[in-house]
């Protein structure tokens, strides 16, 4: 009975797509919240039917094919589960954000088109409830009040939200011709839609000192947790996840760590975000028991991170110190410092190559091949340079043109300006870029004044230097989510601005701009 609807064929997944992204994109820039909510209606409906359609034929929904009435009841409780949770977040609203950074790291293997992807399903649920939270009482008061001009919006797009709509859009229109549609697919329906909306649910928070101490403590206590598995499995030499890592741990005389998630990057990339944000705070500390407990956590969060062995987090991490380093203190007086500390890691590599796995006469070899992973990506570049051969078709045009030896390792250039120009071409890749310098430009103004909105910007800032010798920029929910959090703290200093001015100009802000001057977050 389900079979007809979920195995879809033909045009469908490709139309389904695009109305996917293009549902996505109306949440982001939608100004109206009653249109906000009917766009996060529609993409709160049609990404799971395109998510299941996906991995219909997979082992994980064999019992649902088999037993369709079992799976219909299932359904039904998971549906007043979701509804539950979504009432208790209308009623509570900070159990959206504190969710919402719990289920972050949480990923559940599942098999979709022969391989097994590592899906964010707890957060899938969270994002659900939330927008179900959030459409309800959208809808019911725009029904109710047709002129409204005495409320302000809660939220109010710019420049930031609409360069987001358009990289989601033409991510799905660029699937249209991708020799690879399946993956972009997979790409839309588990990552770009239901990330948007977490972004929106996000932007739309009351951030309260409170509730950043919260979330704080949610993240610094999930990353000590983690490092402590971590420091399990060092001791024991034992991994828990990923095959791969496991195999390649027996191939080397080092052991990497990688705790519960299935990439030793990944790990590390968690946390350096955990680390940033107590460096944050450490630098804005005045008692001497806060600034201790903050060293404490450095230190075993620090020892986490070694253990990964990973170059990418290591140096995102130094990125992101230097950027709190600029805001607190200022460029000048932070360039020589860390220049110091690039001379100093520089003659080590020299020095003792091989400790660091550098390998002077073979820059493949010392960048696991990612070297040649960029020339060719950049020559798939070359070859269509306005649109690009499709969105997710890299790995299977890499193969196709410079044939691997190993072609199930290629999935990505581990550079995302080169996976972006050689999937969407020059189009692509200046969305990008704009997209980028829309977001730098967001969190960076005024970041200085604020622990939250320093910690914030150097953890994006971090995050974008690990998607240059790594991967995943907006596949990655930690990119929406500081996005999310960063443009509630920007709006809420704005709205803040007028108010601790002096009265004058407090009645020409008020003159200038009305209410719409500076929508405060909530």
């Amino acid at each position: 009975m389900l079979a007809p609807i979920f195995a879809l064929a033909g045009p469908a997944p490709k139309a389904g797509a695009v109305l996917a992204v293009l549902l996505a994109a109306c949440a982001l820039v939608a100004g109206d919240p009653r249109r906000r909510a009917l766009a996060m209606s529609g993409a709160l409906v049609l990404a799971p039917v395109l998510l299941v359609a996906d991995i219909w034929h997979s082992p994980q929904l064999a019992t649902v094919r088999h037993h369709p009435a079992a799976a219909a009841v299932a359904a039904l409780v998971a549906l007043g589960a979701l509804s539950a949770l979504a009432a208790l977040m209308a009623r509570r609203p900070f159990v959206l954000p504190l969710l919402a950074l719990a289920a972050l790291p949480f990923r559940v293997p599942i098999q979709v088109g022969g391989t097994t992807s590592n899906l964010l399903v707890p957060l899938y649920l969270v994002v659900a409830a939330g927008a179900l939270a959030a459409i309800a009482p959208a809808l019911r008061a725009g029904g109710g009040a047709a002129g409204g001009s005495e409320e302000r919006p809660a939220w109010s797009p710019g420049w930031l939200e609409r360069l987001l709509a358009l990289s989601v859009v033409l991510y799905g229109v660029q699937a249209t011709y991708s020799s690879d549609f399946d993956k972009a697919l997979q790409q839309i329906a588990f990552f770009l839609v239901p990330f948007a909306l977490l972004f929106v649910l996000l932007a739309q928070v009351e951030w309260t000192p409170r509730l950043l101490r919260a979330c704080l403590g949610v993240v610094v206590g999930l990353a000590l947790a983690f490092s402590a598995i971590g420091f399990v499995e060092y001791a024991t030499k034992h991994i828990f996840l990923n095959p791969k890592l496991i195999a390649s741990n027996d191939l080397h005389a080092y052991f990497r760590v990688n705790s519960v998630f299935f990439d030793p990057n990944i790990y590390g990339r968690f946390l350096v975000i955990a680390m940033l944000a107590v460096a944050a705070v450490l630098l804005h500390a005045r008692r001497g028991q806060a600034v201790g407990a903050a060293a404490a956590v450095l230190a075993v969060l620090w020892g986490g991170l070694v253990l990964t062995l990973s170059q990418s987090s290591l140096g995102a991490l130094l990125v992101g110190l230097a950027t709190l380093a600029v805001l607190q203190w200022g460029a000048r007086r932070t360039l020589l410092p860390a220049l110091a500390v690039v001379a100093v890691g520089a003659a080590l590599v020299l020095a003792t190559p091989h400790t660091f796995g550098v390998n002077l006469h073979n820059v493949d070899a010392s960048s696991s091949g990612r070297s040649t992973l960029v020339r060719g990506g950049g020559d798939l570049f070359a070859a269509r340079p306005l649109t690009g051969y499709g969105s997710g078709s890299f790995e299977r045009e890499y193969a196709r043109r410079e044939h691997p030896a190993n072609p199930d390792a290629t999935t990505a250039s581990h550079t995302i300006p080169i996976t972006v120009a050689a999937e969407q071409g020059a189009i692509g890749l200046l969305a990008y870029l704009a997209l980028l310098a829309a977001a730098l430009a967001r969190l960076l103004r005024g970041a200085a004044a604020s622990p939250a909105r320093a910690a914030v910007a150097a953890a994006f800032i971090a995050l974008l230097f690990h998607t240059l010798v790594y991967a995943a920029f907006l596949e990655d929910p930690l990119t929406w989510t500081l996005l999310g959090i960063g443009t509630a703290l920007a709006a809420a200093a704005r709205a803040a601005a007028p108010a601790t001015s002096s009265p004058a100009l407090r009645a020409a802000a008020r003159a200038r701009s009305g209410a719409s001057a500076a929508p405060a977050a909530r």
